[in-house]
């Protein structure tokens, strides 16, 4: 063997190495940009899902907080249990003072009127009073019982003196609709049963004044 062929059977064997160790080295290279693309795009994933999420449970919150469209409020009303007839301010009453008894009102519909004082003791309690007149239709009263039916926390009854056909009571807030289809209905039975407006969350609904 020449020593010529040699020497360039060597240059070609350090030629094909230094090729090797080049594709290598750009291998490394594009592997840590990768990697480190990937790296950021995942921060930023998790980075924006934690803002999403903050943002959502924040406007959330907001909107637990807000009223419910149309609704009237009160403040500052009376506790006290008293045996007498009481003058509320507001017609159906929406809090003050009340019977020591409440009305039941564990998703209890009554064909009669009740007794305010009863009713607002059940308000106290954290329930939400439906209450309807004449103008209100047949079909809308039967759809009110059979939601109030399965509603723990609410009662309904007939209620002549008030101005709207479908009215929906808690402590210190009232809704007056026309119709049982108003999507407010459903907004304001879950804002409002056992809702953070009620002054003794958790006390019963049952055990009270029946009829």
């Amino acid at each position: 063997m020449s020593t010529a062929n040699s020497r360039n059977r060597a240059a070609a064997r350090r030629a094909h190495i230094e090729e090797k160790r080049r594709a290598e080295k750009a291998r490394e290279h594009r592997a840590r940009v990768i990697t480190v693309t990937v790296s950021a795009v995942i921060l930023a994933a998790v980075t924006g899902g934690g803002w999403y999420l903050v943002d959502a449970a924040h406007d959330k919150e907001k909107a637990a907080e807000a009223p419910v469209r149309g609704e009237k409020t009160w403040s500052k009303l009376g506790r006290t249990h008293v045996e007498t007839k009481v003058d509320y301010p507001m017609t159906p009453p929406a809090g003050g003072d009340h019977a020591p008894v409440w009305q039941n009102c564990d998703g209890d519909v009554y064909r009669a009127p009740v007794r305010n004082e009863n009713a607002v003791h059940s308000l106290e309690h954290g329930a939400v009073w439906v209450t309807y007149n004449a103008k209100a239709t047949a079909p809308d009263v039967k759809a009110l019982a059979a939601k109030v039916a399965r509603t723990p926390y609410t009662l309904m009854s007939p209620y002549p003196g008030q101005s709207s056909p479908i009215s929906l009571t808690a402590w210190g807030h009232r809704l007056d609709v026309e119709r049982e289809s108003d999507p407010r209905v459903a907004e304001f039975l879950t804002k409002y049963v056992q809702g953070g407006q009620t002054p003794e969350p958790g006390a019963a609904c049952t055990g009270g004044k029946a009829s």
